[in-house]
């Protein structure tokens, strides 16, 4: 019988996989990576959503009522204190502070002639209590003209970021009833976040934490961007709500963030990051260990003689590239991190610790 080219190669795997007695000696075990469970101190990093928030914000009102003759800003730029933001019509105001400015000279000179004639007897002591009198009135009558007039140029009361207009030029302010403009202190500014009471309790529960969670800790707080990049700087914790939110069951945590590259913009969602915890006496591996499949979580465990265990996992918090594992695992216990896609309960491996992974082929980085 003619021996095919495959039937050769059958026979030559089956002669070369036979040992010096006969019978064929299987595949060599897999090589896989693994770490040793073991109890220590770990670092925890929370993650919250978070709202921007204006470190200030001062509605822009007018004192006084009249038309809208200028507007000396845009929409959106940073303005200084002092600055003109708006004019109004100054002739009904410019008129009255003339009228005041005229009556409280008339009033100094008639003072300033009868009161010296009081010591010569020659004025009756009433005529100088109604020219003191009448000084009096003019000069609240100036003053609140003066205030007036000063008034129908509304100025920037702080530094910041001017919003849009509610009205523009030609437009009627009827006082202090019509809001003009805002504007938002936006350096530094403040980031706002609410972890959960759970999470709160059990910050609560350990000394160490619960240092951290009052305003003034060493609590750094880490600002992630949208665009995933981590701002250049930390914030620090200035604000802890006294109560819990009954609506959320959430408690308003706020920090203070120097922005003088207005990275940070009030209104703006960024995710905050929290540095400092530490969980004692805890059990972390690598995040690519835990496997997740019909609705629960487990790691391969390397056994006696070298063979795979399933062993379902409770995880906690991330830390790094890390998983806190709260329940399943026990020190000593060796969690197979790199060539799981290769095992499987009952099999015999060959493991090597995860230091030297970089020797191990095929590693499932």
């Amino acid at each position: 019988m003619k021996t095919t080219p495959f039937r050769a190669l059958v026979t030559l795997l089956l002669v070369s996989g036979c040992k010096k007695g006969g019978g064929f000696g299987g595949f060599p075990p897999t090589q896989v990576t693994i770490v040793t469970a073991q109890r220590a101190a770990v670092p925890e990093t929370y993650q919250f959503p978070g709202a921007v928030l204006p470190y200030r914000r001062v509605e822009v009102r007018s004192r006084v009522d009249g038309i809208i003759t200028a507007r000396s800003f845009d929409e959106g730029q940073i303005v200084q204190p002092g600055q003109v933001l708006y004019q109004l019509d100054t002739v009904r105001y410019g008129a009255v502070f003339h009228a005041a400015e005229a009556r409280l000279t008339n009033a100094k000179s008639s003072y300033n002639r009868v009161q010296p004639l009081l010591v010569q007897h020659a004025v009756a002591e009433q005529d100088v209590d109604n020219a003191r009198s009448e000084l009096a009135a003019a000069q609240g009558a100036y003053d609140q003209a003066k205030k007036d007039y000063d008034d129908t140029q509304i100025k920037a009361e702080i530094e910041g970021r001017v919003g849009r207009t509610n009205l523009e030029v030609g437009a009627r302010v009827s006082g202090p009833g019509d809001l003009l403009t805002t504007i938002d202190r936006v350096d530094p500014v403040y980031v706002s976040f609410r972890p959960s009471s759970a999470q709160i309790l059990d910050w609560q529960r350990r000394t160490s934490s619960r240092a951290l969670t009052h305003a003034g800790s060493a609590l750094e707080v880490q600002a992630v961007l949208p665009d995933g990049s981590i701002l250049p700087r930390t914030g620090r914790l200035d604000f802890v709500a006294p109560s819990l939110d009954a609506a959320t069951g959430t408690q308003e945590f706020r920090a203070t963030f120097q922005n003088p590259d207005h990275y940070l913009m009030p209104g703006q969602f960024i995710q905050v990051r929290l540095l400092g915890f530490t969980r004692d006496s805890a059990i972390a591996i690598p995040l690519r260990a835990v496997q997740t499949g019909l609705g629960r979580q487990f790691v391969y465990i390397v056994g006696a003689g070298d063979t795979v265990q399933a062993r379902d996992v409770v995880p906690g918090q991330w830390t790094g590239d890390q998983w806190i594992i709260t329940s399943g695992l026990n020190p000593g216990d060796r969690v197979i991190v790199d060539g799981v896609q290769k095992v499987a309960p009952g099999r015999t491996v060959s493991p090597k610790p995860l230091a030297d992974s970089t020797t191990v082929p095929g590693n499932d980085r």
